[in-house]
Formats: structure tokens, C-alpha cells, sequence
């Protein structure tokens, strides 16, 4: 795998970074779920898994925090990729709506985030959740403070 500095990219090469080289030999979140970055552009993200029997609920179903995780990634990239190289951000609020269950015998799950504006102080964006049959699993609003 090639090193990258990332204090000298800006936000949306450091996503497309990620893309291309899908970085499994440093710990993370997307490394820990099986996170596929399938789109980066400027203002928008597209995030990929499949589910697991690892991602249970009691009840047997997905787990809500796997869609909101997966939210919360593909909303803070989308963000991510506004800022120029050196600024950062955190999430100041996530806002999950769950429409319904997903299965954990290795359906995809594909959230697509985007920004819906990108200020000096604070960014929102906005994004949903589909299963593989393309039916909506949750959808949900953040603000990010810029740092």
C-alpha cells in the first residue's frame, strides 16, 4: 500500500484515497464493519456493506447502530469531502430514522450521503440507507462543526 500524508490533501482526496486503496492495515471503522467506499465525489459519498450474523440484535435482525454507523460515515465523509486540506470536522448531531429491518445473512446495505451545505463554522448533510432490493432501511440528518 502506498503512504499518503494526509495533513496535505484536501478532504476529497483523502476519500478518493481511501477509495482506490481501501486501507485494511490500520484499525477503523469502515475496516471493522467491511466498509466499501463505491462513490466519492465533491459533496457526496457512497457507502457499502454486507451485513453479518456478527451485526445481531436479540431479535435477530441487524442491529439499528450498524445503519446509523454507517450513516454517520457516509454523511461525515460526504463532509469531508468539501474541506480543504488541514481542516477538519466532528459530528455536533446525528438525526436516524428507522423505516424498517435489515437481514444479517449478507445483504448489502448502501447509504448515500450528502452535503447540504458546507459554511466556514458548520456543514449539514443528509443521507439514506437502501438494502439490496432497494427498499429505504433508515435515512438520516447531521451537522458537523468544521475544525
Amino acid at each position: 500500500m502506498t503512504t499518503a500524508d494526509f495533513t496535505q490533501m484536501s478532504g476529497l482526496e483523502v476519500m478518493q484515497w481511501v477509495q482506490k486503496h481501501s486501507p485494511t492495515d490500520f484499525p477503523s471503522i469502515g475496516r471493522l464493519l467491511g466498509m466499501r467506499f463505491d462513490e466519492v465525489e465533491h459533496g457526496r459519498i457512497v457507502i457499502s456493506l454486507d451485513t453479518r450474523p456478527d451485526f445481531a440484535n436479540p431479535l435477530g435482525a441487524v442491529h439499528g447502530g450498524i445503519a446509523a454507523t454507517l450513516l454517520d460515515s457516509a454523511l461525515g465523509c460526504a463532509v469531508h469531502t468539501t474541506l480543504p486540506a488541514g481542516v477538519g470536522f466532528t459530528t455536533l448531531e446525528l438525526k436516524v430514522n428507522y423505516i424498517r429491518t435489515a437481514r444479517t445473512d449478507g445483504q448489502t446495505l448502501t447509504a448515500t450521503g450528502t452535503v447540504i451545505h458546507a459554511g466556514r463554522r458548520t456543514a449539514t448533510a443528509e443521507g439514506r440507507v437502501l438494502d439490496d432490493q432497494g427498499k429505504l432501511i433508515a435515512h438520516a440528518t447531521t451537522t458537523c462543526m468544521i475544525l
